[in-house]
């Protein structure tokens, strides 16, 4: 009980944290945030002192931020979470419906995201046996802003088969769900199939299958087997599409909740945006402890009682031909371009198709994709790599500490990207390290949430509870059995996200808080170009091929990621027979 009161008083103090953070935005990024509601409310209109005065004195500005945070929290007692800096409307009914629209785009993407997951793991499922494929990365690895923009000019432009703008009914929320839904199964289900293989070498399988269970029931058992170690990191991705998809309810015109949150992050609509941001806080909260009870129905009495067979398995070895044909095109691609110059600019070229002079064709500009494509890399794979290692540390440190980092998981993961982007900004500056800054900020929660979810399962083994009756010190059993199972399939899943922070570094380029031009950078690339994808597709295809690309060579050496295989497989055993032993003695 002692530890529940805790845990809820530190959820408390972070949520009450972020949302100060929130409200002191504009004294913390030393802006006028008069002037930004007056540009907001009428971009002509002449910044004037007596204006300025005159919104100041509207918003009671005068009165300091402590003083307008204090009347925000107060009328949040009675419903009332103030109201507009812009448009003077209330701020409950507005954020409300908001939500309605996002939690309903959610469902449909989570769906999609469910169905593709088992599309990923079909083939384990049917051979019980993981064969390391491209097919998931490639799917994780491309944009979302990339794929909805695709789906709406072609699917909903050119084919007309489906509504590409608004939101009037079911049928507009098939193409953003999709986009959205795509890329959150495959990574889903990448996780899913690497924890299927440890279910089925479980003694119930082999027992299940010599009697001659139905293969569908036994797969059946083993997904449901897995589900408490992916349970959290589904929670994640509901809040995350929930607030975090920005730029897909941007090309759709989508009045969801991250689109709100967006404007209101921009024009200091401070009343709005800490609605915004508690909605989403509570909801990420809702969602871990769903996340939560569900592992723990799904378990039942084995997590107590400290007796689950453990799920780690040495994983298969690393077909290195295909490894290296990755790794080669990716260096081919990268050593053709960097002769080339990135900044010349030839209008005569503009948008050209590709062709033996320019291999990957032009952009808007003329310039060689092809050089703006290797010059991108240096930058983009170094700062993702960066990015991922500090996260990885981040991640793995924290989730060794779940009472602490669970709340800190909750609560940074319900910060919509561009929000912590502007928080970033005011806290450290505005700068080019900015985006990366904010993408490390959040990238270690998925992390730290694998970390920790495999840890409850991983101490509840049977063999670790059968060492440690024999005496193991908590030293002896985290280095000799907690990390060797833990480590490999966190550091897949952190290679697995390595696309997705290039990605995450993209979308803040995309919506203007990333690189600048003329930077070559990839994020950059993607966005310059995507208004062209209808009349120049390869100049957003070549950037988005080469993500991919990178996506493929991280899952593949991912699976060769393994703990000093002699050494922990005879330790396993080892301490199989002792738990054997130990609970025939008892």
């Amino acid at each position: 009980m002692r530890h529940h009161v805790t845990a809820l008083l530190w959820r408390a103090g972070l949520a009450l944290a972020l949302l100060c953070g929130v409200g002191l935005l504009p004294w913390l990024s030393r802006t006028d945030p008069a002037l930004t509601v007056l540009k907001a409310r009428s971009a002509e209109r002449d910044p004037s002192p007596d204006v300025l005065a005159d919104i100041r004195a509207q918003l009671g500005l005068d009165d300091g931020p402590l003083r307008l945070l204090g009347q925000w929290f107060g009328g949040l007692w009675r419903g009332d979470a103030g109201r507009s800096w812009i448009s003077g409307a209330e701020v409950t009914p507005a954020v409300l419906q908001a939500l309605g629209v996002s939690l309903l785009l959610m469902a449909v993407a989570f769906v999609v995201a469910v169905v593709t997951a088992g599309l990923v793991c079909a083939r384990t499922l049917c051979r019980r046996e993981r064969r390391g494929g491209s097919g998931p990365a490639v799917l994780a690895a491309l944009p979302e802003f990339l794929t909805a923009s695709v789906l709406a000019t072609v699917v909903g432009v050119q084919l007309g088969w489906l509504p590409a703008l608004g939101w009037y009914g079911p049928r507009w929320t098939v193409l953003p769900a999709l986009a959205l839904g795509l890329p959150a199964g495959a990574v889903l289900g990448r996780l899913l199939d690497d924890l299927l293989p440890g279910a089925f070498a479980e003694p119930w399988a082999r027992a299940a299958t010599a009697r001659g269970l139905p293969r569908r029931s036994i797969a059946r058992q083993a997904v449901r087997r897995c589900l408490p170690g992916l349970l959290p990191n589904a929670g994640l991705f509901v809040v995350g599409l929930t607030g975090g998809s920005v730029a897909v309810e941007q090309i759709y015109d989508i009045p969801g909740l991250g689109r709100t949150t967006l404007q209101a992050a921009l024009a200091q609509d401070l009343p709005v945006l800490q609605a915004g941001t508690l909605v989403l806080v509570l909801l990420a909260a809702v969602a871990a402890g769903a996340a939560r009870l569900a592992a723990r129905l799904l378990i039942g009495p084995a997590l107590r009682d400290g007796a689950l067979p453990s799920l780690h398995r040495p994983s298969p070895q690393v077909r290195g031909i295909r490894l290296l044909a990755y790794g080669g095109l990716l260096l081919v691609v990268i050593g053709l371009g960097l002769p080339r110059d990135p900044l010349a600019l030839d209008t005569g070229e503009r948008l050209r198709p590709p062709s033996l002079t320019h291999p990957f064709g032009t952009d808007a500009l003329g310039r060689d994709m092809l050089a703006r494509v290797a010059h991108g890399a240096l930058d983009t794979l170094l700062l993702a790599l960066a990015i991922g290692a500090v996260a990885l540390l981040t991640g793995v440190l924290l989730g060794l500490l779940p009472r602490l980092s669970g709340p800190l998981v909750d609560t940074v993961n319900a910060v919509p990207p561009v929000l912590g982007a502007l928080l970033v900004a005011a806290v450290a500056g505005s700068g080019p390290a900015t985006p990366a800054l904010a993408v490390s900020a959040v990238a270690w929660t998925p992390l730290a949430a694998h970390t920790s979810a495999l840890l409850r399962q991983e101490r509840a083994a049977l063999h670790l509870t059968a060492t440690r009756g024999l005496g193991a010190g908590r030293r002896h059993l985290l280095r000799h059995g907690l990390l060797p199972a833990v480590l490999p399939p966190v550091t897949r899943h952190a290679l697995l996200r390595l696309p997705g922070t290039a990605l995450a570094l993209a979308s803040l380029t995309f919506l203007g808080l990333g690189a600048q031009p003329p930077s070559p950078e990839w994020g950059l690339l993607l966005a310059e170009n995507q208004p062209y994808a209808e009349r120049a597709p390869w100049a957003v295809l070549a950037p988005a091929a080469v993500l991919a690309l990178l996506g493929a060579l991280a899952v593949g050496a991912g699976g060769g990621v393994r703990w000093p295989r002699r050494r922990i497989a005879a330790r396993v055993v080892e301490q199989q027979a002792h738990a054997r032993e130990l609970v025939g003695f008892k």
